[in-house]
């Protein structure tokens, strides 16, 4: 019998031994489904809506799976998080792709984001985090065939 992404979020979320609730099941789910990172509003509009998961529940699952290493949590330089399920292939340190016009992320399995970085005397890091920057296939394509949108740029 084949085991369903639901299954395996239900399986993760009980070796975390945490409790196991149907908003937290199926919010890993939807990550452990995704093929990229996923934005609160992505995992909202993929959640089954008969589950009867509101907005603000997905926000706090999100919070509490990357809290307790269940997935993580990609700021983008767009100011919008995206969520990945933290399953063994992401389990250590590595770096991301983002793309400037459409906000795609995506991990780079094979790049290490390194684990310690030189800083000041008196300084603690807690994450050192390595983003790639630049545009996605498709958004590339779409540049050299039509130059009339420039890539998206984040506000300051």
């Amino acid at each position: 019998m084949a085991k369903t992404m639901t299954d395996a979020a239900e399986a993760m979320i009980r070796e975390s031994g945490a409790r196991v609730t149907r908003a937290r099941v199926e919010v890993l789910a939807v990550l452990l489904k995704a093929e990229r990172a996923l934005s609160h509003h992505d995992v909202e509009r993929r959640l089954n809506r008969s589950l009867g998961v509101d907005r603000v529940t997905v926000y706090r699952v999100l919070d509490w799976l990357s809290g307790c290493g269940l997935a993580h949590k990609i700021a983008g330089e767009d100011r919008i998080s995206r969520y990945n399920a933290a399953e063994h292939a992401h389990s250590r340190a590595h770096a991301h792709f983002q793309c400037g016009r459409c906000g795609t992320v995506v991990c780079l399995d094979d790049a290490d984001a390194p684990t310690e970085v030189p800083v000041p005397t008196g300084f603690v890091p807690h994450e050192v985090v390595l983003t790639v920057k630049g545009l996605c296939a498709t958004c590339a394509h779409t540049r050299t065939s039509s130059s009339r949108h420039p890539p998206a740029r984040a506000r300051h």
